[in-house]
């Protein structure tokens, strides 16, 4: 082999080596570029679910949104909004102003005890009955338009109240005496009536509600939300300046039980309200 041959040998690997070592930083550089880029897609894609969260989070509760919606109001009210609901003959002469939370314990203890004499009042026409409902045990402050922490079961349960008084009033009297019976009231502390799937549970113990799809369908889609924080402002702006629950009012004055101690009876009920239509 002469040295010119091997001289060439050489030089071809030479510029072998080279092409090689180009190739290589080709490749690296390539492999530098797609790292930033996924880095700075990475970034971005950071960035934009920071972005989307902070959003999220400032974005309005559902009942927060429902303080500026379009109220709709259920059959058999009256009044600005449909918040005037009473139930009762027409010959009644007199209305038995009935203020009351549905999450409220006092009140729950009221309807259990005094409630079937309500009906029976109601039914002989002895007085008509305005419901006055509040949401306060839900931490809302409505005259203000503000909605609170402490739970949504109240103005869940109003709106499904007035899914009930759509179908009848008695429909109405029927679910509130079932919200606030024994079996299915909850502990104050326990929020279940923000649950749409117990309220229709409880729905199914009322015959008029049982099945009822036109029912079920306005709770579960929310139809009456708007209307039952407008109920709740009425509470927060009533005229009888009250402002716990249950509240009973006939002609402007709040009735009063013999002890303030002990809960109502119906014995007491009757005597308060007697004095009151009386006066």
């Amino acid at each position: 082999m002469s040295k010119r041959n091997t001289q060439a040998a050489k030089t071809a690997a030479r510029e072998r080596l080279r092409a090689e070592r180009e190739r290589e930083a080709k490749r690296a550089k390539t492999r530098r570029q797609i790292v930033v880029a996924l880095s700075v897609v990475g970034v971005l894609a950071a960035a934009g679910g920071i972005g989307y969260a902070i959003v999220q989070a400032n974005k309005p509760s559902h009942w927060e949104q429902q303080v500026d919606a379009k109220v709709v109001a259920p059959a058999n009210t009256t009044g600005k909004n449909g918040t005037t609901v009473v139930i009762g003959k027409d010959s009644a002469k007199k209305t038995v102003k009935i203020y009351e939370d549905p999450r409220c314990p006092v009140c729950a203890s009221f309807e259990q005890a005094v409630g079937p004499t309500v009906d029976k009042d109601i039914e002989s026409g002895k007085y008509k009955v305005q419901f006055i409902g509040g949401t306060f045990l839900d931490g809302d402050q409505m005259k203000n338009g503000e909605i609170g922490a402490n739970g949504e079961g109240s103005k869940n349960a109003m709106s499904a109240m007035g899914a009930a008084l759509n179908v009848s009033p008695e429909a109405f009297l029927d679910y509130k005496a079932a919200l606030f019976s024994e079996k299915f009231h909850p502990l104050e502390s326990e929020d279940k009536f923000k649950d749409d799937d117990y309220l229709t549970e409880i729905a199914n113990t009322v015959p008029s509600l049982k099945g009822n799809a036109k029912f079920e369908n306005a709770v579960r889609e929310g139809t009456y939300d708007a209307w039952a924080l407008e109920m709740s402002k009425t509470f927060d702006t009533n005229p009888d300046d009250v402002r716990g629950t249950p509240s009973f009012v006939v002609d402007g004055k709040v009735l009063k039980t013999s002890n303030p101690n002990v809960p109502w009876t119906a014995a007491e009920y009757t005597k308060a309200v007697d004095a009151a239509l009386k006066g």
